[in-house]
């Protein structure tokens, strides 16, 4: 028996154990304290990866194409492509510490597999949500940052948008699949 008590004695310290009070009369009170920890969240989803639920790694590279193979007759007329894909592209930020910033970077203008070039100038976007506007995209590097508009009186930001990209088709260029060097716009948000 000495030894069993021992024991209980020796493991009680390591059990989890709540307040307790024991009266003869009247009301026991116990206090129990919580506690939720919350970390630093950011993330950015566009295209595929801002449609996932719950928030996660994806990564998945959509594609936008202008394709002026069934209307040539249009090409540096400022008319649109006859064929277009992916050119709506759903784009979420969610962020818990205060004001988050988007830019958008590219390493030199679009060019085919020849040296051609278009430059990022005739890629415009709009967004469906002012609070989540589309940052211009630069001709080369970083290009200027947009602010993300926070939720109400705090500091979270949960913003979901469509972001339309147009091609201004403004010039006559020469033939190619333009993309196929230096097609990628790279988004980055930021948040202190």
């Amino acid at each position: 028996m000495l030894k069993a008590t021992l024991a209980l004695a020796l493991a009680t310290p390591l059990l989890a154990s709540a307040e307790s009070n024991l009266v003869a009369t009247g009301s026991a009170t116990a206090r129990l304290d919580f506690r939720v920890v919350i970390p630093r969240v950011l993330f950015l989803g566009v295209g595929t990866g801002a449609t996932v639920i719950p928030l996660a790694n994806n990564t998945t590279v959509d594609m936008v194409t202008f394709d002026y193979t069934t209307n040539p007759t249009a090409i540096g007329t400022g008319a649109p492509a006859t064929t277009i894909t992916g050119n709506v592209v759903p784009v979420r930020v969610v962020g818990n510490n205060g004001q988050i910033t988007l830019t958008a970077s590219t390493t030199g203008a679009l060019t085919n597999a020849t040296g051609d070039t278009i430059p990022w100038t005739q890629i415009t976007s709009t967004s469906s949500l002012p609070a989540l506007p589309s940052p211009v995209i630069p001709a080369t590097g970083a290009g200027v940052a947009s602010n993300v508009t926070l939720s109400s009186g705090t500091r979270v930001t949960d913003q979901s948008a469509n972001w339309t990209f147009s091609y201004a088709n403004a010039a006559t260029v020469a033939p190619g699949t333009y993309g196929t060097n230096n097609g990628r716009v790279t988004y980055t948000a930021a948040m202190p």
